[in-house]
């Protein structure tokens, strides 16, 4: 994909989205995914490309990649698949200790938490996120965020927006895991 090196690619930059969230945890992360992506169209050209919605922050930004470049295709979504329990299926998860295990379901259920607040009408947001945070702390994971945004923005949710995803990253001894969860209002 990069026949030149990487120093001189030039590179697809979606600048809103991606020094956010996952993106202010991994600098550059992003930048490589659209321009990798952008590459893969390029050559293939598809008419729909599919992306998981765990990762919904890469889904956002490939959305607004394909927009704004004015690329043919129709980017669509695919459902997170879950474990019995509820967690979010990840190769990550196999670094969870069994001590943490039962314990990991916390980010998945803050998170359904404040999708329940917002839809009967509480709309202070930094207090659920606040709220939210403290209930994964307690559980003994490190946060790294938990937010409440715009859907397709990802800017921080406004009180009139009606497509709002609620997003959450936390640290267990071994693993980064993630999740979130969509509503529309």
């Amino acid at each position: 994909m990069y026949p030149n090196g990487l120093d001189t690619q030039s590179r697809v930059i979606c600048p809103t989205m991606t020094d956010v969230l996952c993106g202010a945890s991994r600098p550059g992360h992003f930048e490589g995914v659209t321009t990798v992506v952008s590459k893969l169209f390029n050559i293939v050209q598809p008419d729909e490309a599919i992306f998981g919605i765990k990762d919904y922050q890469q889904l956002a930004v490939i959305r607004r990649m394909a927009e704004d470049l004015c690329m043919p295709i129709q980017i669509s979504s695919a459902p997170i698949h879950r474990e019995p329990d509820g967690l979010a299926m990840s190769s990550r998860n196999s670094y969870i200790t069994d001590e943490e295990r039962p314990l990991v379901i916390v980010l998945k259920d803050s998170l359904v938490w404040i999708a329940e607040e917002i839809k009967v009408g509480n709309r202070d947001f930094m207090g659920l996120e606040k709220s939210a945070k403290a209930r994964i702390v307690e559980a003994g994971f490190k946060i790294d965020y938990v937010t409440i945004c715009n859907s397709k923005t990802l800017d921080q949710a406004a009180d009139d927006d009606l497509e709002i995803t609620i997003l959450g990253a936390m640290f267990t001894e071994s693993a980064r895991l993630i999740d979130n969860l969509s509503i529309t209002l």
